[in-house]
């Protein structure tokens, strides 16, 4: 069999993709003539029909899919390869690609990213934000912050901090609730999740009818309405730090509700990058940041049910916890 014609792979990649020729010409910059000539000479040196015809459509058959499943990922692994290569070039800075939920980049990562860049002045992160848990084995990161029930097959995970969820509000909420009881948080406006609401509210032998107000997708837009007086939330206690820390919000009760997989927070990255200095440099950092900010929450009293300031976590049920330092990193 002929070797395979390289410069036609990326065609042939888009166009199993997106099923379309013309879609795959624009994201190429390319001709949809131009196109559909790649494909045909990729078809003629290999010998293979790589897809089927079925009026005006292509449409990826049995040896496209076997062959896409080879091409795609080698596709990707070239291009971070040449990311790689320029990014250790003579003169260049070396780059570190992260992906990361955005709120964990918003609520906490960037307000510290100044330490980091005094720390590693050589080292400049490019970060990417996505609700979607990205292919690290295929994809163009380096590593990922992800949270969740780590660690993850075929990866290398560092386990980081567990960090439960917090009822917390505004200080003029926090004003108004001071001397009522846990009941009184239920006729507050919620924002959240219904479920997450109803365990907490367990947690202390209630079961309210719980409505909340508003939903988000992502947690840190939820967190600013939080701020701006919208309701009170079920956050995660991380997140929430520097707000509590500058008085943005207040933490209204010491329960919390801890999940030990969900909560954990973890930088992943692929086995050949585990030893990258530069990775292990960013894992130390965050070892640092995130103990610094455990113990600084630590230091923050929650109101208890009654209102006042109340010594810590110790008060609350036993699944009441502050956030604290991941032992036994995996990996």
């Amino acid at each position: 069999m002929a070797r395979l014609p390289l410069n036609t792979l990326p065609a042939f990649v888009e166009v199993a993709r997106r099923g379309n020729l013309r879609a795959a010409a624009d994201v190429l910059h390319l001709t949809h003539s131009a196109v559909s000539q790649q494909i045909q000479h990729l078809e003629a040196q290999t010998g293979l029909q790589l897809f089927d015809r079925p009026g005006r459509r292509i449409v990826l058959n049995a040896a496209g899919e076997a062959l896409l499943r080879g091409v795609a990922p080698a596709l990707a692994q070239l291009d971070s390869a040449l990311r790689d290569a320029a990014a250790t070039s003579a003169n260049a800075a070396t780059v570190l690609r992260l992906t990361t939920l955005p709120s964990f980049a918003q609520r906490w990562l960037l307000p510290r990213m100044g330490r980091w860049r005094a720390r590693h002045p050589g080292v400049v992160l490019d970060l990417h934000t996505s609700q979607n848990i990205e292919d690290l084995a295929h994809g163009s990161h380096h590593a990922a912050l992800r949270q969740g029930s780590g660690p993850w097959r075929g990866l290398v995970a560092w386990a980081l901090l567990d960090s439960p969820r917090i009822v917390v509000g505004s200080p003029a909420v926090a004003q108004r609730l001071a001397g009522r009881g846990a009941q009184a948080l239920a006729d507050e406006p919620l924002l959240g999740n219904t479920g997450q609401w109803r365990d907490w509210f367990a947690l202390q032998g209630l079961a309210p009818r719980i409505t909340p107000v508003a939903a988000f997708n992502d947690a840190g837009l939820m967190l600013q309405a939080t701020e701006q007086g919208l309701g009170i939330s079920l956050s995660r206690q991380l997140l929430a730090a520097d707000a509590l820390a500058d008085g943005r919000l207040v933490q209204l009760s010491p329960v919390t509700v801890a999940e030990e997989g969900p909560d954990r927070f973890w930088l992943a990255t692929t086995p050949a990058r585990a030893d990258w200095p530069p990775l292990l440099a960013l894992r130390d950092w965050l070892q640092d940041e995130l103990a610094q900010s455990a113990a600084a929450l630590a230091a923050i009293p929650a109101l208890s049910p009654a209102g006042t300031a109340a010594a810590g976590p110790t008060g609350s049920r036993s699944r009441a916890r502050s956030a604290t330092p991941a032992r036994n990193p995996a990996r």
